[in-house]
């Protein structure tokens, strides 16, 4: 129990949410709930980063490790809550959205993303992907009054828990064929030669999949996008993408190390179908949080890419692709959250149009972002696209290079179409003016590293070489 402090974080969490409950009892005027949480993510932030990045440590059994790897990404996950918590704070209140359920609920996600991410053993894996998908539930349906914004809950529900389910009986196999729940042990039982254990492989790899919008286990998204709260959809787009890769990784490193010719081939398909999907379906899309849904079903297909290769090049590339991901969606929300006419949030792609007489920082701000997810030089997508490209030919994978080159062509179009329609279209009437301090700061610092990314673009990809891939 010496190594307790590595633990803190989780503990803070979960005091942040029993204090954040007790507030919420006792005083009606909860909308400064979401500042005190920022403060709490800030603590547990802090916390994260006093813990030792230099080696690896086992806690609870060797039932939940806390080394470099599990520490940058829980940092990436509360960097992308805070952000999002700041420039939604205006939406949640103006939207009269339960102001008390979302930043509970929305920790509570978060601390089922740590478990997970951080665990060693079947069991408290599955306790903290259920905690994580339950919250997404709620946050799903949060607005009760708006009929899309149910159906998109319930949709979400029953087929992450058939999801869920078919990862739970994919663990079922494993303990079953290893006699064991613990990650290392499993490595080492969980060979070419155990039949079994590449069937609860199989199951396992669905439910993941599922869990970060991968083709073909796509199908709840588009419509959860669409229909949940702009400010549900903001957190859905970035945070659980990060948790899902992260535990791709570490499933790929440690249990199914030696099945490694197995499952390359079933990422290898599903990072294909991703690419192509998110390229080809978004083309015809005219409402926005549908087009960004498609979009990051691209780019969890790139980031499949590099995991695909099972090298060390191809783990730290998909770690940066997902690292510059969540600064573009960022980004890519803040100006979602200004487009707001006649007191209402616009969601339609028309609703840009000439946006550029009237709001020339914001159309700017839309450009570096647009490039950067069109992986145009010399914006940080580009050098995001160009470290899988290097790990996956390095790896030989030819046609997985060709066929990524060829969807980010057409991925390419929608986007320079938005920024037509920002630049030549007819002038539209211009959106309302407000200020929001964390809106602004938010975009500013994403157009910021997004644009001057490329001063040093491998400082990214040396550091997670360095600290992250053990």
């Amino acid at each position: 129990m010496e190594n307790i402090n590595l633990f803190l974080p989780e503990i803070f969490l979960v005091l942040t949410i029993l204090a954040t409950l007790m507030i919420g009892v006792f005083f009606k005027n909860s909308y400064n709930l979401v500042t005190k949480i920022v403060y709490g993510i800030l603590v547990s932030l802090i916390l994260i980063i006093l813990n030792s990045f230099d080696e690896s440590f086992k806690l609870f059994s060797d039932s939940y490790t806390s080394n470099s790897f599990t520490n940058f990404f829980k940092i990436l996950i509360l960097i992308g809550t805070f952000f999002i918590l700041i420039i939604t704070q205006k939406f949640i209140k103006e939207n009269k959205i339960n102001n008390f359920e979302y930043p509970v609920v929305l920790l509570l996600s978060v601390l089922g993303m740590f478990i997970m991410i951080s665990a060693n053993d079947l069991i408290l894996f599955y306790l903290g992907l259920e905690l994580q998908s339950l919250a997404l539930y709620i946050l799903a349906s949060l607005d009760r009054n708006n009929l899309k914004s149910n159906e998109a809950g319930l949709k979400y529900f029953i087929l992450s828990a058939l999801a869920s389910g078919l990862l739970l009986y994919g663990c079922s196999l494993l303990y079953g064929f290893t006699s064991s729940t613990n990650f290392d042990v499993i490595g080492l039982k969980a060979n070419t030669k155990n039949l079994g254990a590449i069937f609860a492989m199989v199951f396992i790899l669905v439910g993941l999949a599922f869990k970060i919008s991968a083709v073909p286990f796509h199908m709840w998204t588009p419509d959860v996008y669409e229909g949940a709260p702009s400010s549900v959809t903001s957190f859905f787009a970035v945070v659980p993408k990060v948790a899902g890769i992260a535990v791709f990784i570490r499933f790929m490193q440690i249990p199914f190390n030696q099945l490694a010719d197995h499952w390359q081939t079933i990422l290898i398909f599903i990072s294909l179908a991703s690419m192509i999907l998110g390229a080809v379906a978004a083309i015809g899309q005219t409402n926005i949080k549908r087009l960004i849904a498609y979009s990051s079903i691209g780019h969890i297909g790139f980031a499949l890419a590099g995991i695909s290769t099972n090298s060390v090049s191809g783990y730290s590339s998909s770690i940066v692709y997902i690292s510059i991901y969540v600064v573009m969606n960022l980004g890519i929300f803040a100006c979602i959250f200004l487009m707001k006419r006649d007191g209402k949030y616009c969601e339609n792609l028309k609703d840009l149009s000439g946006i550029s007489k009237h709001h020339p920082i914001l159309s700017i701000s839309l450009l570096i972002i647009l490039f950067s997810l069109a992986g145009i030089p010399p914006f940080a997508g580009f050098f995001a696209k160009f470290y899988i490209f290097m790990s996956v030919i390095e790896s030989k994978m030819y046609t997985l290079a060709i066929m990524g080159l060829l969807s980010t062509v057409i991925s390419a179009f929608y986007y320079l179409r938005i920024i037509k329609i920002i630049y030549f279209d007819d002038v539209n009437k211009p959106f309302d003016k407000f200020k929001d301090l964390g809106i602004s700061t938010t975009l500013l610092l994403s157009s910021l590293i997004l644009a001057t990314f490329f001063v040093y673009p491998s400082y990214l990809n040396i550091l997670v070489k360095t600290l992250i891939i053990n």
